[in-house]
């Protein structure tokens, strides 16, 4: 569940007001190219100097304990300045079982997201050729009609900064079975979401998205997208031990490290992420460090300056002062220095990158674990924010709210709300029901988002510095809220806030009463269910008369019938759930009977119970029955209606199986 309860939120939203799409900001060739201006006023202190003395030494420091207390069996860490390594560095095991150590040089991780950036420089390339223009249409790259939403097509700008508006998409994503593997050609029509906001209104990050954006290189280069990455990026990098393709070349699978659910447990297949473009990348440290370093050079062997002006400096709409989206990049804001940067996650592998063009600064690490409570997460955050204390120090000057205001807004955000990373559109959308984010209020007063705080270091400390801008204490990372008419319509924070907003849950599909509702419901059902036969022993053993006869006992028999008709499709559900925690590729094929299954149970199952409930309080009060059997077939009937609206509402119904 940990991993459904990531994805769905974030580790899903409309905004407000639409936002417009914002040309690109052009800067003129030069050695460093110019960063948007800061979003709060810093005081830079005396950095310690980033040298690979007291960079290592700070390393073992941190590193070594952190990996062992999160159970993490391996890691990589890069970091580059001026054109240069200053440290590439493996910690911990690459195999567990043979007692293999991480060799920056040629043990290969999987990046996971981070593939992406390969995949927006590919992009930005053609862009250059004059073979893709940012703005277009992309159906008119090609072969296959994506709808338009609301009048409105897609380009590859809306693509570039998570604003197509697709809905999650699952079913296509990673697997541990080879023959999961297919060509862009076919996956891309097959695997295709609905879109379910307006193109460049709502961050909602996409993994089918960016995939599609790697089959139009592949149809306007002429090349397929692995063999077009070889070409054009790691030939001239020199990136010897790097590849997208699945499974890995022959030369490569000795070099590859295992990964693991932490470091008791054993090591699992190698994964098959799907839409390759959008996380295939297996890559050392080392090779990684050299894509930095080109980056961080205006692109050097890989774009002209002014393209990698126009692919760093870019900044689309966002939720106030928060990080927004650069094109392919994110922001991450650190002490006053603007970072652009990557996640990425597999299953098994962890990662992040960032580069920090004013102080020309790469960071990059990878683990090969979630860890234990998926720590992972924490690790790779704490190691960002550290490294900036230390080495790109600045003296935050936060603004102040008074107490009162304070106190009057944090109330104002409690709630439930969807993350605008979710599925809307098809039964993937009950898995938003059972992650919705939830704001509440700490002791005094402050906001708290619990399911959100273990995606940090340490505990959150939100104070409020400017009307509806929280920033954490212990970061400095911002929270921030758009606020209409007295109601908050949308928010996020920092470190997702380029590619995700949360909106208040809507009053039918709020997990604050919907939840509750479930339990009294299922609760009511079950026993229900269990008297059924538990009064039928009973009578057996007092050689008693059923009370109930012709229709009357029908309805009671027919009731209690759906009622356990509800039982085994809450069963199979939590068997998918559990299925699709074990293993994300059970869900992409190997359990479409059960998927199917379930769709067509579901809502016979609740509709039953509901109209055989109804049929048995109506002869309940025809037959003037006790009022003890009164109250429980009102009870039924009011345990019906809630399942008979999740059904509906969360769409578990239909053979549709994209998803």
């Amino acid at each position: 569940m940990r991993f459904v309860r990531k994805l769905m939120i974030g580790l899903a939203a409309l905004a407000a007001v639409p936002l417009m799409a914002q040309g690109p900001a052009v800067a003129p060739p030069a050695k460093k190219v110019a960063a948007p201006a800061p979003p709060a006023v810093k005081t830079a202190a005396a950095p310690v100097a980033l040298d690979r003395a007291d960079l290592e030494a700070w390393l073992d420091g941190y590193l070594p304990y952190a990996l062992e207390r999160a159970r993490i069996p391996g890691a990589v860490v890069v970091v580059v300045k001026d054109g240069q390594v200053v440290l590439e560095k493996g910690y911990g095991f690459a195999d567990v079982a043979k007692r293999a150590p991480v060799l920056p040089e040629t043990t290969l991780f999987r990046p996971g997201s981070v593939s992406k950036l390969f995949t927006w420089t590919a992009v930005m390339q053609q862009v250059e050729a004059g073979k893709l223009d940012l703005d277009k249409d992309v159906n008119a790259y090609l072969d296959f009609k994506i709808p338009p939403y609301q009048g409105k097509p897609i380009t590859l700008r809306n693509i570039m900064t998570h604003t197509a508006g697709f809905q999650e998409s699952v079913r296509y994503l990673i697997s541990s079975d080879p023959k999961a593997v297919m060509t862009l050609k076919k996956q891309m029509p097959l695997a295709l979401p609905d879109r379910v906001f307006a193109p460049g209104t709502t961050p909602a990050y996409s993994n089918y998205a960016t995939a599609l954006a790697g089959y139009i290189v592949e149809r306007v280069s002429g090349e397929d997208f692995d063999s077009y990455i070889e070409k054009h990026i790691f030939t001239p990098l020199g990136m010897a031990h790097s590849s997208f393709r699945q499974p890995l070349p022959a030369a490569l699978v000795p070099h590859m490290s295992k990964g693991y659910p932490n470091v008791t447990q054993k090591a699992e297949p190698f994964e098959i992420v799907i839409p390759a473009p959008a996380g295939s990348l297996s890559a050392s440290g080392a090779d990684m460090g050299k894509f930095m370093i080109a980056h961080l050079n205006d692109g050097a062997g890989l774009l002209k300056p002014e393209t990698t002006a126009m692919m760093h400096n870019y900044k689309a709409p966002g939720v106030g002062p928060l990080n927004s989206m650069a094109l392919g990049f994110y922001e991450q804001w650190v002490n006053g220095h603007r970072a652009i940067a990557h996640g990425g996650d597999t299953v098994w592998f962890h990662s992040y990158l960032w580069l920090v063009p004013d102080a020309d600064i790469g960071v990059y690490i990878s683990m090969n674990s979630p860890g234990q409570a998926g720590d992972a997460g924490a690790v790779r955050s704490a190691l960002f924010h550290k490294f900036a204390d230390r080495y790109l120090p600045g003296t935050e000057k936060p603004g102040t709210v008074d107490a009162k205001t304070a106190a009057a807004h944090a109330q104002l955000m409690v709630g439930h709300y969807v993350s605008s990373r979710g599925s809307f559109t098809n039964f993937f959308s009950l898995f938003g029901l059972l992650g919705q984010a939830q704001i509440g209020l700490t002791e005094d007063g402050k906001i708290s988002l619990p399911a959100l705080d273990g995606l940090g270091a340490g505990a959150r400390d939100w104070v409020e510095v400017a009307p509806f801008v929280w920033r954490d204490t212990g970061t400095g990372e911002r929270l921030a809220a758009e606020v209409k008419d007295g109601r908050v319509t949308r928010w996020s924070l920092d470190a997702g806030s380029p590619f995700m907003v949360f909106e208040p849950a809507p009053a039918g599909t709020n997990a604050a009463w919907l939840n509750p509702a479930l339990v009294f419901a299922l609760g009511i059902v079950l026993l229900a269910a269990l008297a059924w036969p538990v009064r039928a022993l009973v009578r057996r053993s007092f050689k008693a008369d059923f009370a109930l006869e012709g229709k009357a006992r029908r309805a009671y028999r027919l009731s209690r019938l759906f009622a356990w008709l509800v039982l085994g499709a809450l069963a199979g559900w939590i068997g998918l759930i559990m299925a699709f925690s074990a293993d994300i590729g059970s869900i992409g094929g190997p359990l479409d009977w059960l998927i199917h299954l379930l769709r067509i149970l579901t809502p016979l199952a609740t509709i039953g119970l509901l109209i055989t409930a109804v049929w048995h309080l109506g002869q309940s009060i025809k037959g003037k029955r006790r009022w003890t059997m009164k109250l429980g077939a009102v009870l039924l009937v009011l345990a019906a209606l809630p399942l008979v609206w999740v059904t509906l509402a969360f769409h578990l119904y239909g053979f549709n199986m994209v998803y």
